[in-house]
């Protein structure tokens, strides 16, 4: 595991909790000035501890498990007591139990000896950043993609993109469509594929943009590391939306056809989003990653044909011009 995400992990749960005990301590303060018989009742519980210690202290070996029974039936009549007495005056009933993000872990972390979900989810969340961290996601928008290069036909297709993308952003779910986009250079798929991504950040979700040779390297150096880590991969099947862009573009290698299959197959059956885009038809995948990838994206995603003519060589003409 990175040690940097690690790390940053643990500070976050040692906030969540410091966050959770500074919360519960003002309650208690609250609940003390406006409910002083609770204070009291607060008190004598405090007090139960001393005695559990002592009369543990001085059994020599006596049976005291009456008087501890004794003891834990008093807490707990003490307890629904202190309930009773906040919801008579409009609190909760557990307004001063501490109130941890995480019931599981309170907010440790850790579930017996093993990570938490939670800090399962939070290991994914940061390393989708740090890998975000590498990709252009505040370079474009929606705002910023014009449909002025595009003539024809193939504005009204392009157009109609456009919208069944914005739609996508502003819909999205975990159980929002996989899509295919694909078409030739220059036509403005990755700018697409950005604005989506930006909105779906903005709404809370994991996302991972990057590069399909980026995001291959990065498996196939953590497969064959030392430790041999299954935790980029994890994260790349697990995140709320992927983004792949460029597939095809990377070298090829039996490892890396293995490894765009174990992506797009894991995904789909976790019924988590993928948006792949490329150059190559589903015709092209099957012949370069084999008929299980292509039938998969062929039959499980919606395919989005990007047309026109290369709008970064129009844009550059039309600056060209306008000076």
């Amino acid at each position: 595991m990175d040690s940097e995400i690690f790390d940053r992990a643990q500070i976050i749960m040692a906030q969540r909790r410091n966050k959770a005990q500074a919360e519960n301590e003002r309650r208690i303060q609250e609940i003390n000035k406006k409910i002083p018989e609770i204070a009291q009742i607060n008190e004598a519980l405090f007090n139960t501890g001393k005695d559990l210690i002592r009369i543990i202290s001085e059994s020599k070996g006596k049976d005291v498990a009456a008087q501890i029974e004794q003891i834990k039936q008093n807490n707990l009549g003490a307890q629904q007591v202190a309930g009773n007495l906040l919801t008579f005056y409009g609190y909760p009933a557990d307004y001063l139990d501490i109130h941890y993000m995480c019931p599981q872990c309170n907010d440790t972390g850790y579930n017996g000896n093993s990570f938490c979900t939670c800090m399962k989810n939070l290991f994914s969340k940061l390393t989708a950043e740090k890998m975000n961290e590498k990709s252009v996601l505040s370079l474009s928008s929606f705002e910023t993609f014009s449909l002025k290069f595009y003539e024809g036909d193939d504005y009204f297709a392009m157009e109609k993109l456009l919208e069944y993308a914005e739609k996508y952003a502003s819909d999205f779910s975990t159980k929002s469509d996989n899509i295919l986009i694909y078409g030739k250079a220059g036509l403005g798929k990755t700018h697409i594929s950005l604005a989506i991504a930006n909105v779906v950040i903005q709404k809370g979700f994991s996302v991972i943009y990057d590069s399909a040779i980026n995001i291959l390297r990065d498996i196939e150096k953590e497969h064959f590391s030392y430790d041999k880590s299954t935790e980029m991969l994890d994260t790349i099947t697990s995140s709320d939306l992927l983004i792949m862009d460029d597939l095809g573009t990377e070298f090829e290698s039996k490892f890396y056809i293995s490894a765009v299959y174990n992506i797009v197959n894991s995904r789909i059956i976790k019924n988590k989003p993928t948006i792949i885009n490329t150059n190559m038809t589903v015709e092209d995948i099957s012949k370069r990653y084999g008929g299980k990838v292509a039938s998969r994206i062929g039959g499980m995603y919606t395919v989005l044909e990007f047309r026109g003519s290369d709008i970064r060589y129009k844009k550059k003409y039309s600056e060209t011009y306008e000076k």
